[in-house]
C-alpha cells in the first residue's frame, strides 16, 4: 500500500509520521498494514498543492492508495488580508487533490476545522449542522470541503479544533513560554471549544483511512472549555508559578473574528469507527508530562 501525506512537516503531518514510524500511539497500536506501507511525505517544496498540473503529475506517477491532506493556511488573522493565498491553499489545494485522487481511484482524507461554524449556540455542533463561517479562514476551509465532496467519490473530511502537539507552534507551547517569562497572562474566556492532542487525532486519522466509512467526521478532544480554562490547566500541569487573568476577545483587537462557541460532537466516530478520543484534560496532562520527561521543554 502507498500513502501520500501533504503538509508532512506541519504539526499534524509530523505526528502522523511519528506514529507510523513508532508503529504505536498513546491510544494503542496502529493496524499492522502500516508496518510495511510505503509513505511519501511531502511539503509545498516537493509538491505545490495549489497547482493542478503539479498535483496531477505527482499523483499519477506515485499512484497512492490513500492521500492524507494536512496542508493548510492556518494563520487565521493573516488570512483576512492574504485572501488569494488562503483561497489557493485551503480551497484550490483540496480541490486539486480530490481531482487527482479520483483519477487514480485513491481515498482522500482531508483535514478541516471547527471554524466553519459561526459560533452561535451552546450545544456542540454535529456533522449534520449547517456551517456558517465568520472568517476568511473558515470560509476558505469550508469551500475546500465542498470541492472535496464534488470531485472525489472516496473521501473522508475530518474536522478538528484547538490542535496542539510536539511539533511546530501551538497554544500549549505559547502559554508555557509566556508563563515562564512573564509570570502573568491575560487569556480570553468568551470562546469555547475542544482542545485536541495531535497524537489522538493522528491515531484516528490512520484508523479511519483504512475503512470505507466515507463522509464527514468531527474529531476533537472530549469535553469543552474556554481558552482561559485551557491556559489554567497548562500552567497547573506544567507546575509554573503564574497568574492567569480572564479577558474578553474585544481586548485583543484581532483581524479575524473567532467563533465564540465551536465545540464539536464526535458523533460520526461514535457511530462508525469508534471514538477513542481522550478527555481533553487527561490528554493535556499526558502531553505535558511527556514534555517534562523527554522533551526538556518545561
Amino acid at each position: 500500500m502507498k500513502i501520500l501525506i501533504t503538509g508532512a512537516k506541519g504539526q499534524l503531518g509530523s505526528q502522523i509520521r511519528s506514529i507510523i514510524e513508532r508503529r504505536n500511539s498513546e491510544l494503542g497500536k496502529i493496524d499492522k498494514i502500516y508496518y510495511d506501507v510505503e509513505v511519501k511525505y511531502v511539503d509545498f517544496k516537493e509538491m505545490d498543492i495549489t497547482k493542478l498540473d503539479v498535483v496531477l503529475n505527482f499523483v499519477r506517477d506515485l499512484k497512492p492508495d490513500i492521500i492524507i491532506n494536512c496542508a493548510a493556511y492556518t494563520n487565521v488573522d493573516k488570512c483576512e488580508s492574504d485572501l488569494d493565498n488562503a483561497f489557493k491553499v485551503n480551497s484550490i489545494g483540496p480541490r486539486n487533490l480530490a481531482i487527482a485522487a479520483e483519477k487514480v481511484n485513491a481515498k482522500l482524507l482531508h483535514v478541516s476545522t471547527d471554524y466553519v461554524f459561526n459560533g452561535m449556540g451552546n450545544i456542540p455542533f454535529k456533522e449534520y449542522d449547517i456551517p456558517q463561517p465568520v472568517s476568511v479562514y473558515g470560509k476558505t476551509k469550508l469551500l475546500g470541503e465542498q470541492y472535496v465532496r464534488e470531485n472525489c467519490s472516496k473521501y473522508f473530511i475530518v474536522r478538528t479544533a484547538w490542535l496542539y502537539g510536539k511539533y511546530g507552534k501551538n497554544f500549549v507551547y505559547t502559554i508555557v513560554n509566556a508563563a515562564k517569562e512573564r509570570g502573568h497572562l491575560d487569556v480570553v474566556d468568551d470562546q469555547r471549544g475542544n482542545p485536541t492532542n495531535a497524537e489522538d487525532l493522528a491515531y484516528h486519522i490512520l484508523k479511519i483511512a483504512l475503512t470505507e466509512e466515507y463522509g464527514l467526521y468531527h474529531c476533537t478532544g472530549e469535553g469543552e472549555c474556554s481558552w482561559y480554562d485551557f491556559a489554567c490547566r497548562i500552567v497547573e500541569y506544567a507546575g509554573i508559578d503564574c497568574t492567569v487573568n480572564q479577558v474578553t476577545s474585544d481586548k485583543l483587537n484581532r483581524a479575524a473574528k473567532r467563533p465564540s462557541f465551536s465545540s464539536l460532537d464526535n458523533m460520526m466516530l461514535r457511530s462508525t469507527t469508534g471514538n477513542e478520543m481522550r478527555d481533553w484534560e487527561k490528554a493535556l496532562e499526558a502531553f505535558i508530562e511527556d514534555l517534562k520527561q523527554s522533551e526538556g521543554r518545561i
